[in-house]
């Protein structure tokens, strides 16, 4: 049993540095390491078994305390001092009666003792404990060195499914069919439960859409891509117009509640999708639980748009409605998701609805495209550059072009 924690049977034998400046002393410890299945070091003083402890990896230290050029607290102090790959168990040999100087001792980092009068079974003893202290500490070092490995591999995805997932978000900046999109995107994390787009549906109709999903993090980033698979030109042509052929938002965030709803978890978002007409002017948009948008008008004067709703998913039998708004040349639309609105200072007041409005009425004067990063620069500010306890999405749309450009389109 003995051998086997000791470990005599596995080579290389654990090496023990022997401090010591009494040759016969120090002759005699050897002996009795070597005999217990270990490789006994010799060191005549302290500066010699600080050098030895870095040329060998040692584990084990046994120093006197008194020893010329280094004493035994020293060299347990520069031991300590050393960034060294392996912890060094130190053991002390002082006299019987020395308990003052085992307290400065213990304080320097010597971690067990035993006196020059102690017998070959207390060494033995000793070294058990120091033994399996080491392998201890090993398995530690073990299992952190896994779990920090695992860990990189965990973020090196993250970032890479970061990467993947902007990859579906639309650009940033863009011109589409008389009108000038731009957009903010902050995930809290990594990766992020927010998914935004727009696209041409027809030669007049120019559709759009923002989500946020309940939660952060993975799982609700995956939600999210999923969505932006499955929100498409097509299946919006296919699910947010009526049998006529007139807009129905609603009637695709109704479509993607029945499909969210069905599954048995509390996996929901909220959402704004909207259809403007490139001629008229004409919105028609459903509004799902995400906070409603702000309509900045060409003289800067703003107005909220939309009314609330039911969010996507978590209830089958929810039901949700059409709304409408004129959408004039020279005017804009902008949608927040609501980290902008509940994102605190360092007081835990909200950055609110009314300050979110502010920034919307410089459009006249900053133009569309300063919107968004004017958000996320106030945001910034507001919280002392702490980062967003929530994915922040800012999608803001110009109505550029004259009416009479669109029908000689």
């Amino acid at each position: 049993m003995f051998d086997r924690t000791l470990r005599q049977t596995q080579a290389p034998r654990m090496k023990v540095i022997v401090a010591e400046d009494s040759d016969l002393q120090r002759l005699f410890l050897c002996s009795l390491i070597n005999g217990l299945g270990f490789e006994a070091i010799e060191a005549a003083d302290g500066d010699i078994a600080l050098d030895l402890v870095a040329r060998t990896r040692a584990e084990i230290v046994i120093s006197d305390l008194e020893m010329p050029h280094l004493d035994g607290i020293d060299l347990t102090r520069a031991i300590r001092a050393r960034n060294l790959d392996q912890y060094v168990h130190v053991i002390m040999v002082t006299g019987a009666d020395a308990v003052d100087i085992r307290d400065a001792a213990l304080l320097a980092g010597v971690d067990d003792f035993i006196t020059k009068e102690s017998s070959p079974a207390l060494l033995k003893a000793r070294l058990q404990t120091a033994v399996r202290l080491i392998n201890h500490a090993t398995e530690l070092a073990d299992r952190t060195r896994i779990i920090k490995e695992t860990n990189q591999r965990i973020q090196d995805d993250l970032r890479a499914a970061a990467v993947a997932q902007c990859q579906l978000l639309p650009n940033l900046q863009d011109e589409v069919m008389g009108f000038r999109v731009a957009s903010a995107f902050v995930p809290s994390a990594i990766v992020s439960g927010d998914m935004f787009g727009y696209f041409e549906l027809n030669d007049k109709k120019l559709g759009f859409y923002a989500v946020d999903v309940s939660g952060h993090g993975v799982h609700a980033s995956l939600l999210s891509v999923a969505i932006g698979h499955l929100i498409t030109p097509d299946y919006f042509r296919t699910h947010a117009f009526d049998a006529d052929g007139r807009p129905d938002p609603a009637g695709m965030v109704a479509t993607l509640n029945a499909r969210f709803s069905a599954f048995d978890g509390d996996d929901y978002f909220t959402m704004f999708c909207g259809i403007v007409d490139r001629v008229s002017g004409r919105l028609d948009f459903c509004q799902a639980g995400y906070p409603s948008a702000f309509y900045v008008d060409p003289a800067g004067s703003v107005s909220l748009v939309g009314d609330g709703g039911f969010p996507v998913g978590m209830l089958s039998s929810a039901t949700y409605g059409n709304n409408t708004h004129q959408f004039e040349i020279g005017a804009a639309l902008v949608i927040c998701s609501d980290a902008a609105a509940e994102a605190e200072n360092t007081s835990n007041q909200p950055f609110g609805t009314p300050r979110i409005g502010d920034i919307a009425r410089l459009f006249p004067r900053l133009g569309v495209d300063e919107i968004p990063l004017s958000i996320v620069q106030a945001l910034n500010l507001w919280r002392n550059g702490v980062p967003l306890e929530d994915d922040l999405t800012v999608l803001a749309l110009e109505r550029k072009n004259p009416s009479d450009t669109y029908n000689n389109a």
